[in-house]
């Protein structure tokens, strides 16, 4: 293998991967959801920076080929069950975060059950459009958690009657906690709607390789044994 740039980002981005859940063990939230914000992001973009040059510089290899999808599979992947724990396995978030993961597992296991047919299953536009919907729903659901900690943080020793009347303007908001709360409500639903777009669209280029699949997977006919003739 050639340790060429776009390699050395694809490696960066597969490292990264879990640092996203260890920010969660070393700091605490917000700082942790704002330290995997970035971590995430800064990665998301090396997935298109290490493309475009390996394209640019005709440096594309088997290596970073084998390894841009694991990457990101497996940044995707960490990043959900981080979120779908810290969100208290809140159903909005899980049932298209399952989706997703059964998808990854789904072709994962196509494409080693087809071995070197393998390269029937390449990545199409609608795969690239899926990724990415999956890497801003992620990025906007990290936010969300930021804000989150601010809001509650902002409140305490509130009680609901007082926190009802600041986000009415009844009482001046002097700790900024309207902004925080529409922050928290905005890029949640933002991240919702994101999440379950990339999930259609996962089951979508799920159905489309396994179609592609199919022919391999059916079994050869046997021959009918009243058409065997005797020697």
């Amino acid at each position: 293998m050639t340790w060429t740039l776009p390699n050395i980002l694809t490696v960066l981005r597969l490292f990264a991967a879990p640092g996203v859940a260890v920010m969660f063990l070393f700091f605490i939230r917000p700082w942790a959801d704002w330290f995997a914000l970035v971590l995430f992001v800064t990665a998301a973009v090396t997935d298109f920076v290490d493309g475009y040059l390996a394209r640019a510089w005709k440096q594309e290899s088997k290596f970073g080929a084998m390894l841009d999808p694991i990457a990101d599979k497996a940044m995707v992947i960490i990043a959900l069950l981080v979120i779908t724990g810290f969100s208290g396995m809140n159903p909005w978030i899980l049932l298209p975060a399952t989706l997703i993961l059964f998808r990854e597992v789904f072709v994962s296991g196509l494409r080693e059950f087809l071995g070197s047919k393998a390269g029937l299953l390449k990545v199409t536009k609608l795969a690239k459009w899926k990724t990415t919907a999956q890497m801003v729903a992620i990025a906007v659901l990290f936010s969300t958690g930021a804000f989150e900690h601010y809001f509650v943080m902002e409140s305490i020793g509130m009680d609901e009657t007082m926190v009802d009347s600041i986000l009415s303007g009844g009482t001046p908001d002097e700790v900024g906690l309207v902004w925080k709360y529409w922050g928290m409500i905005i890029s949640w639903w933002t991240g919702i709607v994101l999440l379950w777009l990339a999930a259609i669209l996962t089951l979508m280029t799920g159905w489309d390789y396994f179609s592609k699949a199919l022919p391999f997977l059916r079994d050869a006919p046997q021959p009918d044994p009243s058409e065997r003739h005797a020697p």
